[in-house]
């Protein structure tokens, strides 16, 4: 009975086998969901630790695609060191720019972001209230996601006439994407932009623009217009938030804790462009055992 054990022990096919059973063990206990990704990051909250304090986020599984790539840039390290390049008290601070570091800091721009955009993730249950985190974008009509940048939402009280202004807006920005995405009115678009370029543009930019008003009109007519739900309106009338970003930029997470801090960094002095006069940055960003705040 020795001799039979030995000789499992020692041969290649049984020690192979052993192996592959052993890496299927480990894999399965923590295996991984995404590249760069494995399950107990779901568990997880963010820890940013800024200039200015500890801020923890809480990622949403609603929004999965947003939610993998976050995870992927706090655990390869790409948030470290990024300041905070646009501050707006009353509304938000934003973050995520690369030409922000401080070892090659060219000012915040769109160009230096990871070559990706993250598809939108809209959903209903998700949105701007104060404490939400977003993925900031650029003017795109897919309205996708910028692979980095992301804001923090400080947000203002609301009472229902400004609900009902930040709900026009909402509309008005969803049709006009939906004006945009639609090719048979890509030559009045294309004719718009190249009027609009002309150093006299005369009367035939307004003609243009004139009809594209009037399709727009025409589109908002027939859709059925997104309505602020009442629950979401009264956390904006007793909490505050952002209103009118809705349904136009993806809410990925919220903040379980530090909105002190995210207030501190509100009220920082700006400059042009509301970039802080003095940096304030993210000094590390690591994934943490999610607990009760």
């Amino acid at each position: 009975m020795n001799v039979l054990a030995s000789i499992k022990k020692t041969n290649p096919v049984y020690l192979f086998c052993l192996f592959v059973l052993i890496v299927f063990i480990v894999q399965g206990c923590n295996p991984v969901v995404d590249e760069g990704v494995r399950k107990k990051d779901l568990k997880r909250d963010v820890e940013l630790q800024t200039d200015f304090g500890t801020i923890v986020i809480r990622l949403s599984d609603q929004t999965p695609e947003h939610r993998n790539n976050f995870i992927k840039l706090v655990n390869t390290g790409f948030l470290d060191g990024l300041s905070f390049h646009r501050v707006i008290e009353g509304f938000l601070v934003q973050t995520g720019d690369p030409a922000t570091r401080p070892e090659d800091h060219q000012g915040p721009t769109e160009d230096l972001d990871l070559d990706y955009m993250v598809p939108p993730e809209f959903t209903t249950d998700l949105f701007h209230k104060r404490g939400a985190v977003n993925a900031a974008r650029s003017d795109n009509p897919e309205r996708a996601s910028s692979s980095s940048q992301f804001t923090v939402i400080q947000g203002r009280l609301y009472n229902d006439s400004t609900l009902d202004v930040a709900q026009g807006r909402i509309n008005d920005w969803i049709v006009e994407n939906m004006l945009v995405n639609n090719s048979e009115y890509t030559s009045l678009l294309r004719a718009r932009e190249r009027l609009a370029v002309q150093q006299e543009p005369g009367d035939s930019l307004e003609i243009v623009t004139a009809a594209l008003e009037e399709i727009e009109k025409q589109l908002l007519a027939e859709y059925t217009p997104y309505r602020i739900p009442e629950d979401h309106r009264e956390v904006y009338k007793t909490k505050g938030g952002a209103a009118h970003l809705d349904q136009n930029y993806t809410v990925f997470g919220h903040v379980m804790k530090g909105m002190d801090v995210v207030d501190r960094i509100a009220g920082v002095e700006t400059g042009e462009w509301d970039i802080p006069v003095e940096d304030v940055r993210i000094i590390t960003a690591r994934m943490i055992p999610r607990r009760d705040y």
